[in-house]
């Protein structure tokens, strides 16, 4: 692929990517009578949640955000019940971060609704169709790790076998 070919692709990605974003965002307010988070605030949410205890610097390294943007956040979801603290029994100075059993639900919620309106509409497209988006999740994955500065071996994209592997696995045989 050359490089204008690279960078339409490039720009047909990003707006695709933004469109599917926002298209969900929409439809699970409409769906999920929750009060509005801002997209870095449901982030960091699902940092705390797959990473219980980790700490403000870690998350916002996870993040790629400066450590006071990420404390800025961490307060903000503190006072809306969302994060709790907890001292480092190691650094005093420190805290670790939890989900409180609300953002738990609210990020559990969230998720289901998600995976519901997304598979549903999976489901109404054609079997092909269905089987590019399976494929390309491979190469996303990859693209991510390259964005985010991982590099990959060549191989199998640098990227960790996740739905997609499944999908093709149980629905075409296909082996990663």
């Amino acid at each position: 692929m050359g490089d204008a070919d690279s960078r339409a692709v490039a720009d047909e990605l990003t707006t695709v990517i933004s469109t599917l974003r926002r298209v969900v965002r929409r439809s699970l307010r409409a769906e999920l009578p929750m009060p509005d988070l801002r997209g870095a605030q449901v982030e960091l949410l699902q940092v705390v949640e797959q990473q219980p205890g980790v700490g403000v610097a870690g998350a916002a390294r996870q993040l790629r955000m400066a450590a006071n943007s990420a404390s800025t956040l961490v307060n903000q979801l503190a006072r809306a019940g969302l994060l709790r603290r907890e001292t480092d029994p190691a650094d005093r100075r420190a805290v670790r971060l939890h989900l409180t059993d609300a953002a738990a639900h609210r990020v559990a919620a969230w998720r289901q609704a998600r995976t519901r309106l997304v598979g549903d509409a999976l489901a109404e497209l054609s079997a092909a169709d269905r089987n590019a988006v399976a494929d390309a999740l491979r190469g996303l994955r990859a693209l991510a790790l390259a964005l985010e500065g991982g590099g990959t071996d060549g191989r199998d994209g640098g990227a960790v076998p996740g739905p997609a592997a499944v999908v093709r696995r149980a629905g075409r045989g296909r082996r990663d």
